[in-house]
């Protein structure tokens, strides 16, 4: 009788899945980071180098000669900055005419193009409109035209003997001399209304060097001409923003909410609008970034005149350095303004947040 013995053999464990994709995920991230490394060293010699060296000049009392990491160049710490913010003098108060100008700037450019811009866009979303090629060009070609060629244009039609001021008096009204015109059009407003020019309540004290009635002026007529060039010149590119996400939304809602009685008004308002928070906050914070950066206009048109009135941080910043040879205080300029940007378009996000979450909860 023969006795057969069997001998049972464990199966080997099969391969954990981390193991098992161990050594293809470390392969694949090699082959990521080296197609990677070209762009990651443009960005480093063309962006976070320059950024930190302008951010050690800041700091600096460079003056433009040599390396700015010489042995003769010092740090100076916050002196730069405490220059345009805590020490009365010329420097603060330029600093803060910029701001105050740059803050009129964006309050009147970016809520006008951003609702030109979609009007226009639902304008030519329309099914019976013809020639939509044509007016989808002719609006975006400000855009993309240069934006010193359209400056110069604009020197003549706001001259004093130009084409504005010839339409005005053809309703007897005597145009200004925009460009030389340093009058804020609220203090102008005010005056009007029989408010006396320098009221004393306004006038004893004020903020960076400023008083209040000058904070309060408003844009200054120059300034308001340069406000209708932006406007005119970068409305284009937003409204095609607008008319592309419009072309991606579902017909089918519109239809519903026009079966149930909603008029034009209340669709638009409450079915085509929330469907563009997230284009509207994109144009909103383009538009942001782009007003608190003007630079090309103001050099063309005023370089900061009449009286500062069109002065803005990004050119105070330009001269400051390129000019006044004060390269420290100008890169300060620099990051402040950086820095204003910042926060302005972190509070713009949590604002819009903020009324999502809050019809969210309504639901």
């Amino acid at each position: 009788m023969t006795t057969l013995l069997t001998t049972t053999r464990t199966p080997a464990a099969p391969p954990s899945p981390a193991r098992r994709g161990k050594g293809p995920s470390r392969r694949e991230g090699r082959v990521g980071w080296l197609f990677l490394a070209p762009t990651l060293v443009v960005l480093a010699l063309f962006f976070v180098l320059p950024i930190g060296m302008a951010l050690w000049v800041s700091v600096s009392d460079w003056t433009g000669n040599g390396s700015p990491f010489s042995s003769r160049v010092h740090f100076v710490g916050g002196d730069n900055y405490a220059a345009l913010l805590t020490e009365p003098g010329l420097t603060q108060r330029n600093f803060a005419t910029s701001i105050r100008n740059n803050g009129y700037f964006v309050l009147f450019v970016v809520p006008l193009q951003t609702a030109l811009a979609l009007f226009l866009a639902m304008v030519l979303n329309q099914r019976r409109l013809k020639g939509k090629q044509f007016f989808r060009t002719a609006f975006y070609f400000p855009t993309v035209t240069s934006s010193v060629a359209i400056s110069v244009v604009f020197l003549f039609l706001f001259s004093s003997t130009g084409t504005v001021n010839a339409a005005l008096k053809l309703f007897g009204v005597d145009g200004p001399s925009w460009f030389a015109d340093p009058r804020g059009v609220f203090q102008i407003v005010l005056n009007g209304l029989g408010v006396p020019k320098n009221p004393a309540a306004l006038t004893s004290h004020g903020f960076l060097g400023l008083t209040w009635w000058d904070w309060l002026s408003g844009p200054s007529v120059a300034m308001c001409s340069i406000i209708v060039l932006v406007v005119w010149t970068t409305t284009g590119g937003f409204m095609l923003m607008f008319y592309a996400a419009l072309q991606n939304l579902p017909p089918g809602i519109d239809e519903a909410a026009l079966i149930d009685g909603a008029n034009g008004w209340q669709r638009f308002w409450r079915v085509t609008l929330p469907q563009l928070r997230p284009t509207l906050f994109l144009v909103l914070t383009l538009g942001l970034i782009g007003t608190w950066q003007v630079f090309d206009q103001i050099y063309v048109l005023s370089r900061g005149a009449p009286a500062n009135t069109t002065l803005t941080p990004a050119y105070l910043s330009y001269s400051t350095s390129f000019i006044g040879k004060e390269w420290g205080q100008g890169s300060a300029i620099a990051f402040l303004l950086f820095l204003v940007i910042v926060v302005l378009t972190l509070v713009q996000r949590w604002l819009l947040k903020e009324k999502d979450g809050k019809r969210r909860s309504r639901r």
